[in-house]
């Protein structure tokens, strides 16, 4: 749906101001609205059912949203200017999408506003994120809250909602001055005003008058989106400052542990990084070790995995020291004895001699000669009742050995630690099985005499390890080789069942009728309606036959039809690399079941190789879906002279990222000439029982 010449211009800017995503134009006089089929999409609506009226926009918006909304709507009618305004969007499916907008009058020729242009964009994923920042602030035990560059509060946890005595929707968005006036011309302005001028953090101790008539100890960060502020009530212990100023180290400790833990995609890596954020709060110098398997009942095999030294120059010591000791352990040593009992284990003095007592003669106890720990404490790490390993904490004898309070977050952190181990470990449990779930769908592809295949699956490191992806190879009784590509949507167990639904339909149908592959995709269509499974996908099917006199020419015939899928690339022998596209697009499967499709037929040349692959191979959030083509034909011609089975593995290597947000699946094919034996690096010929040995069998 187009819009008006007059409009384009400026729904064009607005678009692209907010980001692309979609464009409306609302005519007064008639009352229709006219969305763009991102829009349509954005309101969860389809083309046939979005009734273009603005009682179909209000009646998917937030029930605390619609006033708010239309009203900011009506002023910039009223004033033929703009507005600029965020609310939800209840979709039919039960989710709420956010959703950002602006919009622009424009007048007719009376001057008065005729029509409303503008543009929308999701902004679900920012809300997300800022919620899961905001349940880490929620969860620690010092009050919070942040400021715009307008001195507004933009955010407040629960302690600070409790120590400032305001509930936060009567804070969220009001002037800090403004609600607390007192504050103008003390400490409190200065250095926030001098932090945010500055970019400099402040900290300092100050006495607030009534009503809050207490001492706070206050720490404010700037940033370019204002000021975040930590502030704890000192009233009570202004006598014991040094108390007070622990007691908020070790709670900022905390913070920081529970932010290293909640962000860390590696939990492992976070883990590790525990040593450097104890010391020095907690103790001069620590090592963190982690059982490696404890699922039988007993402590299985222990890893030191990190190590920290306040002083830069025993690091080295420290390191080896860790590397060494687990290997010198006596059968009573502390770590032992903290792991067996779940129990903490102190030494609070001579800990340089209680702890060589326990290790075996060696380089690891002459070590302590040299690191001299005065005090120790060993921590077991333990959740859902098993010890998943240890912070081993050292002092020197010029500190004193570790206090009440810091023993408690001592253990707070371990506690915190073994969680999100555990945590990892069960993630890993269960990407192991639906890992093995997934790849035993994807079985090996059969090797005719005179074709290699090769496939391959990468999983999308951001899920559960399992996604919509899937290859298939196999051969019809007529001797034909077929090859399949395709993609459901989404990243879990129910994306790989409905591919496993839709898997197994293609291969029944291709087995049993030896279709073509544009009356095979017609037939699974209809399968996929009188099934009811609802499973919408891309695919690409492709079918290599060969005739006898095609077999003494030495080419081979592939036909091929796309459901909406990237196009496959056709690597010749030189290394030239040609996309396979379509006449025309054609409708995904599962979208319109009565859709006739078409075959697309080309002859191959023996060493050509086929290329076919899912989209997590050339899309990313940060690269178009055109580079990434143009970048998989580039890799291809520059890896075209390597075996096929190499070719597949440095195709990946190169085209997916460390960490790819989106599976990958693959399935390549190179024919080899029938006039000599099949080369050594394609591995043996495997066909199926009944099926003709001779490729020209049909």
């Amino acid at each position: 749906m187009g819009l008006p010449a007059d409009a384009v211009g400026v729904v064009t800017a607005l678009a692209v101001d907010a980001a692309g995503i979609g464009a409306y134009e609302w005519d007064l006089a008639t009352g229709d609205l006219r969305w763009d089929a991102r829009t349509i999409e954005l309101f969860g609506y389809t083309p046939e059912t979005w009734t273009r009226s603005i009682d179909g926009f209000t009646e998917r918006l937030h029930p605390d949203d619609v006033g708010p909304t239309m009203a900011a709507i009506q002023r910039a009618i009223d004033s033929c200017g703009e507005y600029a305004l965020e609310y939800r969007v209840l979709l039919p499916t039960g989710e709420t999408r956010w959703v950002a907008a602006r919009g622009r009058a424009l007048p007719g020729d009376d001057g008065a506003t005729a029509k409303l242009v503008g543009a929308a964009y999701d902004t679900t994923a920012t809300h997300e994120a800022e919620a899961r920042v905001a349940r880490v602030l929620e969860s620690i035990p010092t009050a919070f809250f942040s400021l715009d560059r307008r001195w507004r509060f933009t955010y407040v946890n629960a302690e600070a909602e409790r120590i400032l005595a305001s509930p936060r929707d009567q804070l969220i968005g009001r002037d800090v001055w403004e609600l607390f006036p007192a504050a103008v011309g003390t400490a409190f302005e200065r250095h926030y005003r001098h932090a945010m001028e500055t970019g400099l953090a402040a900290s300092f101790e100050e006495y607030y008058p009534e009503p809050l008539d207490r001492w706070y100890e206050v720490r404010a960060w700037p940033s370019p989106d204002g000021l975040s502020v930590y502030f704890l009530d000192i009233s009570d212990r202004r006598a014991a400052q040094d108390r007070v100023t622990q007691a908020a180290r070790r709670a900022a400790l905390t913070a920081r542990v529970t932010a290293e833990l909640a962000e860390s995609l590696e939990t492992e890596e976070a883990v590790a990084r525990l040593a450097q954020l104890v010391v020095p709060d907690l103790a001069d110098w620590c090592v963190v070790t982690v059982v490696e398997d404890s699922s039988n009942g007993g402590h299985g095999h222990l890893r030191d995995i990190a190590s920290w030294h306040v002083d830069e120059e025993r690091r080295a010591d420290v390191a080896e020291y860790a590397s060494r000791r687990l290997g010198s352990l006596a059968d009573d040593a502390f770590l032992t004895r903290a792991l067996t009992s779940s129990e903490l284990i102190l030494v609070p003095s001579d800990a340089t001699a209680a702890v060589q007592r326990v290790l075996l003669p060696g380089r690891a106890r002459d070590l302590l000669d040299v690191l001299r720990p005065g005090s120790a404490a060993v921590l077991p790490m333990r959740a859902r009742g098993r010890t998943v390993g240890a912070l081993s904490l050292f002092s020197g004898s010029q500190r004193a050995p570790m206090t009440p309070d810091e023993v408690t977050t001592a253990e707070e952190v371990a506690g915190r630690a073994a969680l999100a181990l555990d945590n990892a470990r069960l993630y890993r449990q269960q990407r192991t099985i639906a890992e093995g779930f997934q790849r035993s769908l994807l079985t090996d592809p059969p090797q005719p005499d005179h074709l290699e295949i090769a496939v391959r699956y990468h999983p999308a490191a951001e899920a559960a390890q399992v996604g919509g992806d899937w290859y298939d190879a196999f051969m019809q009784p007529d001797g034909a080789t077929v090859l399949v590509i395709g993609d459901v949507a989404g990243h879990d167990i129910a994306a790989a069942a409905t591919m496993s639904q839709v898997r197994s339909v293609l291969r029944g149908i291709a087995v049993t009728t030896e279709a073509a592959p544009a009356a095979l995709l017609e037939r699974v269509d209809r399968a996929l309606r009188t099934l009811d499974t609802g499973a919408i996908a891309t695919a690409v099917v492709a079918r290599l036959e060969q005739e006898e006199d095609e077999l003494h020419r030495g080419v081979t015939r592939l036909r091929w039809s796309n459901a909406g899928h990237p196009d496959p690339m056709l690597v010749a022998e030189d290394g030239t690399v040609t996309p396979l596209s379509a006449r025309k697009p054609e409708p995904l499967l599962g979208l319109l079941p009565d859709s006739a499709r078409t075959d697309v037929e080309l002859t191959l040349e023996r060493g050509a190789t086929l290329v076919l692959y899912t989209d997590g191979l050339v899309e990313r959030r940060d690269q178009p879906l055109r580079e990434g083509m143009v970048r998989l034909r580039e890799t291809l011609a520059e890896l075209a002279a390597l075996p096929l089975e190499e070719l597949c593995d440095e195709l990946l290597a190169r085209m997916v990222p460390e960490s790819p947000p989106d599976d990958v699946a693959l399935v390549a094919i190179r024919l080899h000439p029938q006039d000599v034996p099949r080369p050594p690096e394609a591995g043996p010929s495997d066909v199926p029982p009944d099926v003709p040995e001779d490729p020209a069998g049909t």
